[in-house]
């Protein structure tokens, strides 16, 4: 199996419902994403997939983020932005997209999504 892990960044707001301590108020992150991808068959090019196509895939989701209070977006208006859940709405997004452009050929092993320097949340299936 072959594995290739590709970096964004993203600075945004949140607030966590349902939480007590200071995390319940509106606060900020520089959000750093490491989405990794896993297959068995390289393409012609020798590539499981081109770096500068996996952060393509990526770049709306960072986009729709960055700089935005994530509770006032879909699905975060519902659902609570906790690093778990924005890992996973990084996960789903990206593995939706890679498997119309693969055809299967290559998945989403994981999605870690750094909250702060020292503390992640990974999703993976």
């Amino acid at each position: 199996m072959y594995e290739v892990t590709v970096e964004a960044g993203f600075s945004s707001g949140h607030y966590l419902r349902n939480y007590r301590g200071k995390c319940e108020n509106p606060h900020g992150h520089n959000y750093k994403v490491f989405v990794t991808l896993v297959g068995a068959e390289l393409d012609e090019a020798g590539l499981l997939l081109d770096f500068k196509l996996l952060k393509q895939v990526m770049r709306p989701v960072v986009d729709y983020l960055d700089h935005q209070m994530i509770n006032d977006l879909k699905p975060f208006d519902q659902v609570n932005p906790s690093a778990e859940n924005l890992a996973k709405y990084f996960f789903d997004n990206t593995a939706t997209q890679l498997d119309e452009m693969t055809h299967g050929r290559v998945k989403v092993k994981d999605c870690t999504l750094y909250e702060t320097d020292s503390s992640f949340a990974r999703y993976y299936e």
